[in-house]
């Protein structure tokens, strides 16, 4: 533990690249994993798609998986996906994930995604939009990835001038 500013209190801390950053404080997701039939399309699709999103892989990927995805610094929840064992059909509609969102900074990264995706042929679930159910300037998009994964790209800012 390291203070991050100064102070008394301690938060945990990482070193990446000979930089220390402050990690987010405990009782959040660190990261998840998620099994997928083919790293090699995974890593082509989520490649690029994290480069619109504004983040990147974080640490290199083995030769055997498996990919990881965060925003830059580890100061965020990191996504990685591993290469299955088993061949499966995922469902959203069964119990287990439902969807992933990846938050993001304004509303024009969110209508870029949504560019992106369709661009791919995605099955595109809703347009972008206003989701005001999820809070007063929830503004979304949703689509498939090629495993038929859930996406989301949201921000919760209002509209930029």
């Amino acid at each position: 533990m390291k203070p991050d500013d100064g102070s008394a209190t301690l938060r945990p801390y990482v070193v990446h690249d000979s930089e220390v950053t402050a990690l987010s404080p405990p009782g959040f997701i660190d990261h998840i994993g998620i099994g997928v039939p083919d790293l090699v399309a995974a890593k082509e699709y989520y490649d690029e798609l994290m480069s619109v999103l504004g983040l990147r892989e974080w640490f290199p990927t083995g030769p055997g998986g498996p990919l990881n995805y965060g925003p830059d610094g580890a100061t965020g929840s990191q996504l990685f996906f591993y290469q299955t064992a088993e061949t499966g059909t995922y469902s959203r509609s069964q119990v287990g994930l439902h969807h992933l969102a990846f938050l993001v900074a304004t509303r024009a990264v969110v209508r870029e995604a949504h560019r992106w995706a369709s661009g791919r042929e995605a099955i595109v679930l809703d347009e972008p939009g206003e989701f005001p159910q999820y809070g007063e300037h929830c503004f979304a998009t949703y689509w498939l990835d090629p495993h038929g994964f859930k996406l989301e790209a949201v921000c919760h800012t209002p509209e930029e001038s």
